[in-house]
């Protein structure tokens, strides 16, 4: 099979379920988002091999990376049908993050400043995923607005934003690096 289909070349896509929507469509948008923030999650793990002191951060991330590819499936699909065969988000995936961010805030001074995305490599591309999350939040909130079925998937985001924050405060940390502190000026 080729890689190449040449159904987008007029602007449209197919969704998992076989709908044709435009490239621009929320939908397309929001999981075109969420494989952006899997392949930063790639990249950080490639960045934690040079990084022994945040080893522990791998095998996370690699449920994290499977994770969003079944909540991209999820948001590429439409039918019912078609989205009861597909893995779930479930409020056990929420609940694992909030464990794993609580075990980091423990070891975290308290915050008492903005900071800036800086410090370790892999903290600034700890940073960079969680804008992306940000984003990726945004537009599954925009697909969840009109299709009520990806709360779960809205709430993940969000949650997973807080831990790509608090990993990257804890990288910090485990590396020697300081949070580095906003400066109103």
């Amino acid at each position: 099979m080729k890689i190449y289909t040449k159904t987008g070349d007029k602007g449209t896509t197919r969704l998992v379920d076989g709908s044709t929507v435009d490239k621009f469509n929320p939908r397309v948008e929001a999981y075109g988002t969420v494989d952006e923030l899997n392949s930063w999650v790639g990249e950080i793990r490639h960045r934690l091999r040079e990084t022994p002191a945040l080893n522990s951060m791998e095998p996370v991330l690699e449920d994290i990376q499977s994770l969003l590819f079944n909540l991209g499936s999820r948001l590429a699909c439409e039918k019912d049908e078609t989205l009861a065969l597909l893995p779930d988000v479930t409020t056990e995936h929420i609940e694992t993050l909030e464990r794993q961010m609580d075990l980091w805030d423990q070891d975290l001074p308290e915050l008492r400043n903005f900071i800036l995305p800086a410090g370790h490599g892999v903290t600034t591309a700890l940073h960079l995923a969680r804008t992306v999350c940000r984003r990726a939040e945004r537009r599954t909130a925009a697909v969840s607005r009109t299709d009520s079925r990806f709360g779960n998937c809205l709430i993940y985001l969000n949650r997973l934003s807080d831990f790509f924050f608090l990993a990257a405060r804890w990288a910090n940390l485990k590396t020697g690096h300081d949070d580095v502190l906003w400066k109103k000026s």
